[in-house]
């Protein structure tokens, strides 16, 4: 019993759950408070629950993929047979937006917009060139947008939440980069299918260096202070530019798959920027 509950927690890969939860908070927190906190709690809740859901549906339509790119996967691996997953994704989904309901209105609807967009994106828009990518980028920007809302002051989350989609935009290109196998196997057509790995990464390279110039933006203006600065400087730009130097060195299937991780964890970063930016 324990060993199955522990690979449904799998399939919804927890790591991207706590980032998305994480997000929401600071969106709150940044706009100068988190009251009502049981708001901002019910939106981190139920965010968390929606990104479960669109993590363990991922899955299920992309089971023939991670055959080939993470036979690691519970689907992948035949630890939760695809219906049992596909069952898992709709009750997160239902429950997330039940969730945002007790927050407000307008968080109810976001939950609903970002569930059929993240049930579309695995279910179809994936397997277009740049919509798919286009499509989870702001999926997860919305992650900030929705602390925002559960406060009832969302404008300075929008700053994030730009970052947000920006960062994910990039990273999705590599991963694509990455999956190119398991992508043509399953008649997939993503950019570096169409256009070649390397056009795909001069385009992930320039989303980048066009991201680091928007992190100094708000110290510019004098909207975060200098921890976030400091931070966002030493930490977060730094990692990104070690990962395109390195991209670039070694493009291989392997390497991308390591660089996308470093990316995700450099994330925690990034948030940490955030939440230090208003002290």
């Amino acid at each position: 019993m324990l060993n199955r509950i522990k690979n449904y927690i799998i399939l919804t890969r927890p790591l991207n759950v706590i980032i998305g939860m994480l997000s929401i908070f600071i969106g709150a927190f940044i706009t100068g408070t988190v009251s009502p906190l049981f708001k901002v709690f019910l939106a981190s809740l139920s965010g968390g629950i929606v990104a479960g859901g669109a993590n363990a549906i991922n899955d299920y339509f992309d089971v023939e993929i991670d055959k080939i790119n993470k036979p690691h996967r519970p689907i992948a691996a035949g630890v939760i047979s695809p219906a049992n997953g596909f069952i898992y994704s709709i009750i997160l989904f239902l429950l997330g937006i039940i969730i945002g309901w007790f927050v407000n209105r307008q968080a109810f609807v976001v939950a609903i917009f970002a569930s059929i967009l993240l049930f579309f994106y695995s279910a179809k828009l994936k397997r277009t060139v740049l919509w798919g990518n286009l499509s989870v980028s702001l999926a997860t920007s919305l992650a900030f947008i929705y602390g925002g809302i559960a406060v009832n002051r969302f404008a300075l989350s929008l700053i994030p939440a730009t970052f947000s989609f920006f960062y994910h935009l990039g990273r999705e290109i590599i991963k694509d980069a990455e999956d190119i196998e398991g992508d043509i196997a399953d008649n997939i057509v993503t950019f570096p299918i169409k256009y070649g790995k390397k056009p795909a990464l001069k385009l992930a390279t320039v989303i980048y260096l066009f991201l680091i110039l928007l992190t100094i933006l708000p110290y510019t203006f004098q909207v975060f202070g200098l921890y976030y600065l400091f931070i966002v400087t030493l930490v977060v730009d730094l990692v990104v530019v070690y990962v395109l130097f390195s991209m670039w060195r070694d493009m291989s299937t392997k390497h991308l798959s390591r660089l996308a991780i470093i990316l995700k964890l450099n994330m925690f970063a990034g948030l940490i920027a955030i939440y230090c930016g208003r002290f």
